[in-house]
């Protein structure tokens, strides 16, 4: 009977909610050729006019391999979010050197050899090397690596002017291509701690303009290595602007579980006001994106069979050393350790929604597998992607995942409203498809019918969107999850829909739990309950797919069987799509390979929603 109640909703579009939202999609998380790592990778011309030229499905020429190169389908918004550390110097000193700046004589004199040493190296295709030798060494203490830390080389001088001109030309960038109603550039930048190679890098992004960002430079590693000082820069900034602002954590997979731990990186235990501090600056998190898959690790979510996805087991350091998967790392842990801390401290600080960004840095948003140009300019290109970044140790291009969007639902496509939608966490991630998901819970959701705008009215009356809060719990039943999804247009059929949950109970362990909801095609789980898989059409011959298993759209209203008032809990969606052939199978396929060695050759795309949460009523 259950089953049959999903069958009966298969068919219902993703539509708008009660306050006619408007689903949007995006990328908050780009860098151009003003970013040193960007440049030192053979990003030397692509900059934000570029990135914003191809977000907006204007061809634009590659900065590697000169190739024209066009988005299959446009964003709806962009962030470009060049690294606030050195901003523009690294380009500057390889085409100019001391040129243009007010030195000293020792300083200029440093400007002219590092610009000698940059043309040199990246002219011979060693830029890389560059990259590499400035990263942070390996230690087992990031807290002792984050008091020590000193930012880059002592060769390269200080050169403020040189990155006010940069920040000044990407505002005003933003502001030139920003076309409310059509198309959103949003002002960003990346702030890049990184102590002893434990990753608690944040891209920035503000509803300001051009002009409001006259008045401040980007807070960066060189301010401060310690979160809690980039929070207290925003405030005060915020103030003296009136501009909002919000901070996004990314790759939490390679932070050494320092990302979403139960102490500060001072080694500090948590506070109500640091953890109300911190929920505030920081509503959502990058869930996926290029370097990896955040949601879940098998050795931390050992029940899920779908926890073994794009996992990125490499730090951002000198010398490889072993990956140790941590609470502290992911999503969904950190979504746990949340209830635990909100136990304790009455303030929930990883009261987090999802989304997903590319982290491109070759100023191209490219999320997708079959036109897919690489994390890095150098690694665009299939024979490229093959090689390992520092002598057979770290990562490669095919290690990289074709990763990720932003889906948010906003009032309309404005950098306020974006922002709003981002601070109310109605967003969600997912890893490149365009998945369309709109989801309520409740305590007594209607069934919607098919094409019934006013049954969804009537959902979003009675129920909460992803992000929210459940209200108080009645006494009779458990919360409901209404979900509904559709694929993207032009990609692959939908697999199945589940409901996550994550729950503490009374003695404050916590628990997760994976519903299947929802499933295409004539299957039934078995005696175990276990849903069999949904099969798999890739050729791996050729690449080549088709959608003759799976469904367009899935959806259900789904009741927690197992629901307690008494215990604090979150829910959150995860929707996969059916296999289709990874990035590095049909690299290998243009190499005349049979597989990416090593690599997977198919995956399950997938979305993840952000969570709603519920709490006891105290």
């Amino acid at each position: 009977m259950r089953h049959a109640v999903f069958l009966a909703l298969l068919l219902l579009p993703v539509v708008a909610s009660a306050q006619e939202k408007t689903l949007l999609w995006g990328d908050t998380h780009l860098h151009t050729t003003y970013s040193s790592d960007a440049f030192a990778n053979n990003n030397l011309l692509a900059d934000p006019d570029t990135a914003y030229r191809y977000a907006q499905g204007l061809p634009v020429v590659h900065p590697y391999h000169g190739a024209r190169l066009q988005i299959e389908t446009p964003l709806d918004f962009l962030v470009v979010s060049d690294h606030a550390e050195y901003m523009g110097v690294i380009r500057h000193l390889y085409y100019s050197g001391s040129d243009g700046v007010n030195l000293g004589l020792v300083d200029r004199l440093k400007a002219d050899f590092v610009g000698w040493l940059l043309r040199r190296r990246v002219d011979e295709g060693r830029g890389r090397d560059l990259f590499m030798s400035v990263l942070p060494k390996s230690t087992d203490d990031p807290r002792e690596a984050a008091m020590t830390l000193r930012v880059g080389s002592s060769m390269i001088p200080d050169m403020p002017s040189v990155e006010a001109d940069t920040w000044r030309q990407i505002a005003e960038t933003a502001d030139r291509h920003n076309e409310p109603g059509r198309f959103t550039a949003l002002i960003g930048w990346e702030w890049s701690s990184i102590p002893g190679g434990a990753n608690l890098h944040r891209v920035v992004v503000t509803d300001g303009d051009a002009r409001s960002a006259r008045k401040y430079q980007p807070f960066g590693l060189d301010d401060s290595q310690y979160p809690e000082d980039l929070w207290r820069w925003l405030a005060v900034t915020a103030q003296e602007t009136g501009d909002d602002f919000i901070a996004i954590p990314h790759n939490s997979n390679i932070s050494k579980g320092f990302m979403f731990d139960d102490t500060t990186l001072r080694g500090e235990p948590l506070t109500e006001e640091l953890a109300s501090v911190r929920s505030y600056w920081e509503p959502v998190a990058e869930i996926t994106q290029i370097k990896g898959d955040s949601e879940t690790h098998p050795a931390l979510s050992p029940d899920d069979p779908f926890a073994e996805f794009e996992n990125y087991p490499f730090y951002i350091q000198q010398g490889a050393s072993d990956y140790t998967p941590a609470v502290g790392d992911f999503l969904r842990p950190a979504l746990l350790r949340g209830l635990q801390l909100e136990a304790a401290l009455g303030v929930n600080p990883y009261q987090l929604g999802f989304i997903g960004s590319t982290d491109s840095h070759t100023s191209l948003s490219s999320a997708e597998e079959d036109n897919f140009h690489g994390k890095l300019a150098t690694d665009s290109i299939p024979a490229n992607k093959q090689n390992r970044w520092a002598e057979e140790e770290g990562p490669s291009g095919w290690a990289m995942s074709a990763s990720g969007l932003a889906a948010v639902w906003a009032e309309s496509n404005t950098r306020e409203s974006i922002l709003e939608a981002l601070r109310r966490r109605e967003v969600y991630a997912t890893t490149g498809p365009r998945i369309g998901v709109r989801l309520y819970a409740g305590w007594n959701l209607p069934v919607v019918g098919a094409d019934s705008a006013e049954d969804w009215q009537a959902a979003a009356a009675a129920g909460v969107p992803m992000g929210g809060e459940l209200p108080s719990a009645p006494a009779d039943n458990g919360p409901q999850i209404l979900v509904q999804a559709s694929r993207d247009p032009v990609g692959a059929n939908l697999d199945r829909i589940q409901v996550i949950k994550g729950w503490i109970d009374a003695a404050g362990v916590t628990h997760e739990r994976i519903h299947d909801v929802a499933w295409s095609d004539a299957r039934e789980p078995d005696a175990a309950g276990v849903l069999p898989a949904v099969g798999n059409t890739v050729n791996l011959a050729n690449g080549a797919w088709d959608n003759s298993i799976g469904a367009p759209r899935l959806a259900a209203l789904w009741q927690d069987p197992d629901f307690d008032p008494a215990q604090a809990a979150f829910y959150y969606v995860r929707v996969l799509q059916i296999p289709t052939p990874r990035h590095s199978l049909l690299d290998a396929l243009a190499l005349k390979q049979q597989e990416a060695e090593g690599y997977p050759s198919t995956l399950q795309e997938r979305a993840y929603t952000s969570p709603v949460w519920y709490r006891p009523a105290r």
